[in-house]
């Protein structure tokens, strides 16, 4: 029966340390950070030992020897299985090769933005905007103290995906900004006033009924594209 893996990212990560050589939970941990991983990968020592415990239970891992450092207190030092091996390569073999959609949370905020009125909404994405922007000056930065010290690409190709990220979400920011702002937004009017309702304390059916008949022909074309 083929060994069952977790969904945890940091299990990957745990997996990969343990095909370069045998470790204990606190080198795996010191290792990642050092590689800076962190930025890459949710790291906390608290679910570190939780993923190790479910590594080995599944029989991906397993204790090869205990060691004591001083006065320091034992340490188990875990070594990757055969069946560990296998799943770690089959992981990376889909996730490198295979999209997915991926439920991020300023994906479900936008889709729920509706629920706060226009002026607000403009106002975070802004506040977003200038977040956005800090953040690319510090990747910059990044980058550029990666090329004094001469790392090699290999160990910035994450940061490049993540710089790519950030450098699209920044432009669709931008360029939904700039439609809220003049109103060129589709169904912003309606959206305008359904706020409008709601302050002057028009109750839900009512709104319901005003905006149907204010906006049918916005609502019609709406049915009309199977929308």
């Amino acid at each position: 029966m083929a060994a069952t893996r977790p969904s945890n990212p940091l299990a990957l990560a745990v997996l990969v340390l343990l095909a370069e050589r045998p470790m204990h939970p606190y080198e795996m941990s010191s290792t990642m950070r050092e590689r800076r991983k962190e930025d890459s990968i949710k790291l906390n020592y608290g679910s570190l030992y939780s993923v190790v415990e479910s590594l080995q239970k599944r029989g991906l891992i397993e204790a090869a020897e205990t060691v004591r450092e001083g006065r320091r207190p034992e340490r188990t030092v875990y070594a990757i299985t055969e069946s560990g091996s296998q799943v770690m390569v089959d992981w990376m073999v889909e996730l490198l090769s295979t999209p997915k959609k991926e439920f991020t949370q300023f994906e479900a905020a936008l889709s729920l933005a509706g629920a706060l009125p226009p002026d607000e909404v403009i106002e975070l994405l802004g506040q977003r905007l200038r977040n956005l922007r800090f953040q690319q000056k510090a990747v910059d930065a990044m980058f550029e103290e990666a090329k004094v010290v001469g790392l090699p690409r290999l160990f910035m190709i994450e940061a490049e995906f993540s710089a790519a990220l950030l450098a699209a979400e920044t432009a669709f920011v931008e360029n939904l900004l700039a439609d809220l702002r003049d109103g060129s937004l589709g169904g912003f009017a309606m959206w305008q006033r359904m706020h409008e309702l709601r302050r002057d304390g028009v109750p839900p059916e009512e709104i319901e009924a005003k905006l149907s008949a204010e906006f049918a022909d916005d609502l019609a074309f709406g049915r009309d594209e199977g929308t």
